[in-house]
């Protein structure tokens, strides 16, 4: 009987063109959130035709069960499948067929190691039977607040799941490598807009009004010192505005205007209480000036906050392939929808390497984005590596003091 680490690496090298022409046909036809109908019907065309049964979620979105779970809880992959509104610009004989539609973000790699994997898993399960059940998540609308994650839970995605994980590709990293870390790898995300209300006035005679604009710049100025000092730096807590409005004159004090933002934190209990503790400051910091104040605040993702036991798995997974593949990935200030799952059960995203090695890193939502397609089979292989070290009730076996690279 072959092991499954051999079994998946004698399946790429068989199969890698047919899984590449995957990737580029979902690179080719990106599909925006919550219409990711074509896109849909490919991976259940490709699941069905593979032997497998997928079940559909509501509008877009699709999930398949591999193997018997012998009444434990499944191993789940999340791989996300929209796209976002940005023209392509690689002239890569792939590029995007869809004008002012990219898949910028790497989710047709996501996509394609979920399927690849799915496939792979399946015939293995056919022929010698999986150690544990496995469900593969092929997850829509990632890319808009809140997040699609959030309703596949409430559709029951997580139903029977004890553990989930996800790769998300990173084009700052070389190609071959893997960035795991315990704790917050994403931060919390939410939007705020914050409209200050006064009478009005002439700019001559400020003293007899409110001073709309002299609020809006206190706000901008001092709201983020203040919340530097009321939350500890070392959770990663950033406020940053990005628009102002208020006014149409030169020498007219406006009755109303806005400021626009963001605020981030790697902190889950920090990012539970921002709401009263930012209403608490704005009216501190508007106080002297008689201005009132409305907030509109958009809850956005939570932190993705990896969990110790799910690291482990990931980087014995890694390890086990390649000693040497392991690095530290950074906390990122940018948001995952991924976390919602992490609200329900333990689990765990990882970094992928998709950088060539040479020339420009490129990042994430650039219209220049190029990505080395051989980070689809160190993406599969180390998902199936996932399995093969999976075993919940001897988790904890898997700690050792070098768990990260130092």
């Amino acid at each position: 009987m072959e092991t499954l680490e051999t079994f998946i690496s004698n399946w790429w090298q068989e199969n890698e063109a047919e899984v590449l022409g995957w990737r580029r046909h979902l690179h080719r036809h990106p599909e925006l959130s919550h219409m990711e109908y074509d896109t849909t019907r490919f991976i259940t065309n490709v699941l069905t035709s593979a032997g497998m049964e997928p079940q559909p979620f509501p509008g877009t979105g699709t999930m398949v069960d591999i193997g018997d779970d012998g009444g434990k809880r499944r191993l789940a992959f999340r791989g996300d499948i929209d796209a976002l509104p940005i023209t392509e610009e690689t002239a890569l004989p792939f590029e995007s067929e869809v004008p002012g539609v990219m898949h910028a973000c790497g989710h047709d790699v996501h996509t394609t190691v979920t399927l690849a994997t799915a496939v792979a898993l399946h015939e293995y399960d056919q022929k010698y039977g999986l150690p544990i059940g496995v469900r593969c998540i092929f997850q829509p609308a990632e890319e808009v607040m809140t997040g699609g994650a959030k309703e596949l839970v409430k559709f029951g995605a997580l139903n029977g799941v004890g553990r989930i994980v996800a790769l998300h590709a990173e084009p700052k990293l070389r190609v071959g490598r893997v960035g795991i870390r315990i704790g917050p790898i994403t931060s919390a995300a939410d939007t705020l807009t914050i409209t200050v209300h006064g009478d009005g006035g002439h700019t001559s005679r400020p003293h007899l009004t409110q001073d709309v604009v002299y609020g809006l710049g206190a706000l901008v100025t001092q709201l983020p010192g203040l919340l530097s000092r009321r939350v500890d730096p070392r959770t990663g807590t950033v406020l940053v505005f990005g628009a102002i409005n208020a006014g149409h004159a030169h020498n007219a004090i406006p009755m109303e205007g806005s400021v626009m933002g963001t605020i981030r934190t790697g902190d889950i209990k920090i990012w539970r209480k921002f709401q009263p503790l930012l209403e608490e400051l704005i009216a501190d910091v508007l106080r002297p000036t008689g201005l009132r104040f409305s907030i509109d605040y958009i809850k956005g993702v939570p932190p993705v906050v990896n969990d110790d036991a799910t690291a482990a798995l990931i980087a014995a997974a890694v390890r086990k392939v390649d000693p040497h593949a392991l690095v530290e990935a950074p906390q990122s200030s940018g948001g995952e929808d991924f976390s919602w799952y992490l609200e329900e059960v333990p689990g765990a995203m990882a970094r992928l390497g998709c950088w060539r090695g040479t020339g420009p890193k490129g990042d994430l939502h650039a219209a220049d984005l190029v990505i080395d397609e051989q980070c689809l089979g160190v993406g599969v292989r180390l998902f199936a590596g996932v399995v093969g070290q999976y075993a919940p009730e001897a988790a904890g076996d898997l700690f050792t003091d070098d768990l990260l690279p130092e």
